[in-house]
């Protein structure tokens, strides 16, 4: 009866964990502020059932609230969402301090403050910077990463070559583009962007149809939001007097990625022309799965049941 009683107590702790982290009934639902331990307030919403998963924008200067209400919300079926927005984007308060290991930290201090041992990072765009960073610094605290339209090479000189020859192409001139000096592609990229402006036709680099653009600029523009962490980053790719505070943004971290040991899923949109539909190929993470889905940078919106089926599907392995 001993030995019995023991292991029905073994069995009975392990189911409780067991159904304590799945339900995470231990969390608080809804919108909601988290303060990092520099005292910066980070606007965070908790919503949805099953394992945490941190939500990681792009932008960079973002906000959360377009990728949810048109179509993350989807993910709740099978993730608890944890929606954040970035220190000097959305919702949250600006800072002083942009770092990429500040930034880092806030995800590991929030993941601190929810109380839970293991997450899944859901990256978009410019956030798989952070989502490969986090891996590396902190890969005992991971269940998995999910890659979604990402970079690992923001603002890398091949893709802006990419986006000069699409945007040609758009415009019904073939050209190759063979420039190496940022700051003249920098130059091409505006040129080709304002002609494309002019043609209505600059949507094109991230959604197929302009009514979801549309559709996005005006959840954006809802509320009053900061894009502070941006600004400080891509102001001084424009304004050469301004001297850029945090280079580590601008490296080569798909380079990286073979030492991620983490399992990682990569959607990739066959055509998203904001990262390239052949992007994908650079990652190598010891332990990944590539999933190419018909649309452009926001598949979320443009393909969301596929999306939700890829990301809804490597959880549950």
């Amino acid at each position: 009866m001993k030995i019995t009683s023991i292991i029905f107590t073994v069995f009975a702790t392990l189911f409780t964990a067991c159904s304590s982290s799945d339900r995470n009934t231990h969390l608080k639902m809804g919108d909601q502020v988290f303060i990092t331990s520099d005292s910066i307030k980070l606007a965070v919403k908790i919503a949805g059932k099953g394992p945490v998963c941190i939500y990681l924008h792009g932008g960079p200067g973002q906000d959360f609230l377009s990728f949810e209400k048109m179509g993350g919300s989807e993910l709740e079926k099978c993730l608890t969402m944890v929606y954040l927005d970035q220190r000097g984007s959305g919702h949250s308060q600006n800072a002083k301090n942009y770092s990429l290991n500040r930034v880092i930290q806030d995800i590991e201090e929030l993941r601190l403050k929810l109380g839970v041992e293991k997450i899944y990072l859901l990256s978009h765009s410019f956030g798989g910077v952070l989502a490969i960073n986090y891996a590396l610094k902190y890969p005992g605290n991971l269940s998995g990463i999910m890659m979604a339209n990402t970079t690992a090479h923001f603002m890398n000189p091949g893709q802006i070559r990419e986006q000069i020859e699409y945007g040609y192409r758009l415009l019904h001139t073939d050209t190759t583009i063979n420039e190496t000096d940022f700051k003249k592609l920098m130059n091409g990229a505006a040129v080709v962007r304002k002609k494309l402006s002019a043609a209505h036709l600059g949507y094109k680099y991230i959604a197929h149809n302009v009514n979801t653009i549309i559709k996005m600029d005006s959840i954006e523009n809802s509320y009053s939001r900061t894009s502070d962490f941006g600004m400080t980053l891509f102001m001084p790719l424009i304004d050469s007097t301004k001297v850029q505070q945090y280079p580590e943004y601008f490296k080569d971290y798909a380079l990286l990625t073979n030492k991620i040991k983490t399992p990682a899923l990569i959607i990739t949109g066959k055509e998203d022309h904001a990262v390239g539909p052949d992007y994908y190929k650079k990652y190598k993470f010891v332990n990944q799965k590539v999933v190419q889905l018909a649309g452009s940078h926001m598949l979320y919106y443009e393909n969301n049941e596929a999306f939700t089926a890829a990301v809804c599907g490597f959880v549950k392995q």
